[in-house]
């Protein structure tokens, strides 16, 4: 196995995404109408994964698995070619519930994961060990399964840390808040997180930018801050990017998100220079926003729109 492009994507809390698109508007506390509906393996480190895939990377897979309904996952692995690592527990994985009405807004309805106990948790330890060998990049994204705390999720960033291992890290509430002290090598709040993490209104690119500088110090080395259609902006020792798409037309904003983390990973595994790699990442997660489902259907076109997208310094404040 000669691919150097190489990567653990971590998805401690995986689901099955029950996405439904509204003939209107969601009525809270009423009937609401679904036109089309499917139900598919996802959780943030799972998506990452498929684009990776998708892309040419050599993906393994792996966290925690509930037993009961492991079955759309492991045809979903055996399709990506993915090296399935994931822990089996007992009972079943989640299904997290998207409703997407007509102005293509999201209401998730996020449930919670399986119990991990201590002989899976051991399980799931010796497996990153084992991983660490001879893998240099790890994704770990996503939510945190009851067994799992922060201060322990924390604890395995910091461990591949200290391996001299690039964990690429993304999160949110309190898991994202503990992690950040562990040296995760790269960061992707969006400004809605980082106005909860650090408990300020964020609005603007400025207070974006003083929201990263108050991070920056922690010692993490790339802070990437997604501002949805405004683009993306990223600080590597002490300079600054930022991204701008075209405007697209929104099918769903599902895994948008992940679509960029997965871009911002495929470009560091092909060691591409920062402006091609933040085009590349922009591209195809503005790509995510005009599709359903996840996946890069049509490569060729992650090349045409990277053709229109501005990458430009701007000056640190």
């Amino acid at each position: 196995m000669s691919n150097d492009k190489k990567v653990v994507t971590i998805t401690l809390n995986p689901a099955l995404d029950l996405t439904g698109h509204l003939t209107d508007s969601l009525n809270v506390g009423s009937v609401s109408l679904v036109s089309q509906s499917n139900l598919h393996p996802a959780g943030k480190g799972v998506n990452v994964a498929k684009v990776l895939s998708d892309l040419g990377a050599q993906v393994t897979v792996t966290g925690f698995l509930g037993k009961d309904n492991q079955e759309p996952f492991c045809q979903l692995f055996e399709q990506m070619n993915a090296q399935d690592r994931f822990v089996r527990v007992a009972g079943a994985t989640r299904i997290n519930v998207k409703l997407v009405d007509k102005d293509s807004q999201v209401s998730d309805i996020n449930f919670p994961g399986v119990e991990v106990d201590q002989t899976a948790i051991k399980a799931f330890e010796q497996t990153l060990q084992d991983l660490a060998q001879d893998h240099d990049y790890f994704v770990m994204a996503g939510s945190l399964p009851q067994g799992v705390s922060p201060e322990l999720c924390a604890q395995w960033i910091e461990t591949l840390h200290q391996q001299g291992k690039k964990v690429i890290f993304d999160s949110s509430r309190d898991a994202l808040k503990a992690g950040l002290d562990a040296h995760p090598w790269l960061i992707k709040p969006n400004d809605e997180e980082l106005s909860e993490l650090l408990d300020q209104d964020i609005q603007t690119t400025e207070d974006c930018q003083h929201a990263a500088h108050s991070l920056e110090s922690k010692g993490i080395e790339n802070i990437v801050i997604s501002l949805g259609a405004n683009g993306v902006m990223w600080l590597n020792q002490g300079n600054w990017l930022q991204a701008k798409p075209p405007r697209m037309q929104v099918v769903s904003t599902v895994g948008a998100g992940d679509t960029l983390v997965a871009g911002l990973t495929w470009g560091h595994l092909n060691q591409w220079n920062h402006e091609e790699i933040l085009s590349c990442a922009t591209a195809l997660s503005a790509l995510a926003v005009t599709q359903v489902g996840v996946g890069v259907p049509a490569p060729e076109k992650v090349a045409e729109l990277q053709q229109q997208i501005r990458v430009q310094a701007i000056d640190r404040i």
